[in-house]
């Protein structure tokens, strides 16, 4: 189990930083126009757009609170056997709500431009990596609770 939890400790963070600089998805619009945006260019465009509140709460969930949650998790499993700090037990559970938020809104996207046929959407292997990441943490947290 020490393994499986290092192993996922490991692939997370590299899963992770893959998965928010390739394309998550890429649009095809007409034939003539397509896009493959990755979750920092799409941060990047809202910030350039003057979209400054929305690039902050994309920036927040999207970026911020899985970095955060692979740290809690990180320090939980080389805190083992020790005094845990209380803010630790509850942040980690807060923060797995969210985990898989992102990938789910991609994929409603995926969905929605499909379905109005304005545009083909595909699935990118950023948001492969991305969910990987995601997957992986929820995995670390739970072969660390099982030590």
């Amino acid at each position: 189990m020490v393994f499986f939890a290092s192993l996922c400790l490991t692939l997370a963070p590299i899963s992770f930083a893959l998965g928010i600089v390739l394309p998550l998805v890429k649009f095809e619009s007409f034939y003539f126009f397509d896009e493959t945006p990755s979750l920092i260019g799409i941060v990047s465009t809202l910030i350039e757009g003057g979209d400054i509140l929305l690039a902050i709460l994309v920036g927040c969930f999207s970026i911020l609170f899985p970095v955060v949650k692979q740290f809690a998790v990180t320090y939980e499993a080389f805190s083992q056997g020790k005094e845990q700090p209380e803010f630790l037990t509850r942040l980690v559970p807060i923060l797995s709500k969210w985990s898989m938020m992102d990938v789910l809104l991609v994929a409603i996207v995926i969905v929605a431009a499909k379905t109005s046929g304005m545009a083909n959407a595909f699935s990118q292997p950023g948001l492969w990596f991305y969910a990987a990441s995601a997957l992986l943490t929820i995995l670390a947290h739970q072969a660390i609770k099982k030590l």
